[in-house]
């Protein structure tokens, strides 16, 4: 077997991904700047898309999943008298009519889809059925029944209007699409729409303000991008922590229970000496501390 390619690189880039990319190829563009053995993504864009994609390196990649979770916040773009096969700017033009959108009845519109609203997923989506991607039906045609899902959207608000074009500032649960959004919004107001363009800001905690592109990265030295990574609980920053002394935290290491009479939580963050991260706890009713998930490093 030969070597891993790439150095054991630990920690978070907040990547300001360009249109027409998958996230995949952002990441593995990254990776090779970065010369990183291991990394992984918190949740896709669509290639139309642009905007924050938190990426993760090394340990980082055993809190990926944490963020798929969280709330995103997106500026979206919507094209009314205009909708699409694929619901976005990307599919062909299936229908056009005049629009004369104004700006009351589309803040009237947006009310109604603010908080918890149901959506059918699109044909185009990763969604499966009978073990195929929806994706792969719809290009050939075919379109199945899909069931509606629940969705919360926190925020939906008008932030300009230009014509048969707004821009919307939307603050949504995981599973929404922005999309079907646009399509549902054209929908009521009777004129059909299309999402023409798609920026995440925001995915829980973290904000696009902290972001880097791809073309500001490859212009640094390798030293300054890996300057560029942030520290892995970043991921974890909504968790209460608690902090052990040094005999506690060699135990915790090797994976052993600890009864310290704690306040039950379902997940703590766990750190030794000098704020070091060592992983992911329970505390049960009985205030007995159990590791759930731990760092290479904290043994």
């Amino acid at each position: 077997m030969g070597r891993p390619k790439g150095d054991p690189v630990d920690g978070v880039l907040l990547l300001d991904k360009p249109a027409g990319i998958t996230s995949n190829t952002a990441l593995g563009k990254a990776r090779r700047l970065l010369g990183a053995r291991k990394a992984g993504h918190t949740g896709t864009l669509d290639p139309l898309a642009t905007g924050l994609l938190p990426l993760t390196f090394g340990e980082a990649t055993k809190f990926s999943a944490d963020l798929l979770e969280a709330d995103k916040g997106y500026e979206a773009r919507v094209h009314f008298g205009v909708t699409t096969t694929t619901g976005d700017a990307e599919g062909e033009v299936t229908a056009k009519q005049t629009a004369n959108v104004d700006r009351a009845a589309l803040d009237a519109v947006l009310a109604q889809f603010t908080g918890h609203i149901e959506q059918v997923p699109p044909m185009h989506s990763a969604l499966k059925r009978d073990g195929r991607p929806l994706y792969q039906l719809a290009r050939r045609g075919e379109v199945v029944e899909r069931a509606p899902r629940p969705v919360r959207i926190g925020r939906l608000e008008l932030q300009a209007l230009d014509g048969d074009e707004a821009v919307l500032t939307v603050d949504c649960s995981k599973g929404t699409y922005v999309r079907v959004l646009a399509e549902d919004i054209g929908k009521r107001l009777g004129c059909g729409a299309h999402l023409s363009g798609l920026r995440r800001t925001r995915v829980g905690a973290l904000s696009l303000d902290r972001a880097i592109t791809l073309a500001d990265l490859e212009a640094l030295d390798l030293p300054a991008r890996r300057e560029r990574l942030l520290p892995l609980d970043l991921l974890l920053d909504s968790l209460p922590s608690i902090e052990l002394d040094d005999a506690a935290a060699g135990r915790f290491a090797h994976g052993q229970r600890l009864a310290l009479a704690l306040r039950p939580a379902t997940r703590v963050r766990v750190y030794g000496r000098d704020a070091r991260l060592l992983g992911l706890a329970s505390i049960d009713e009985g205030g007995v501390l159990a590791p759930q998930r731990l760092l290479a490093a904290a043994a």
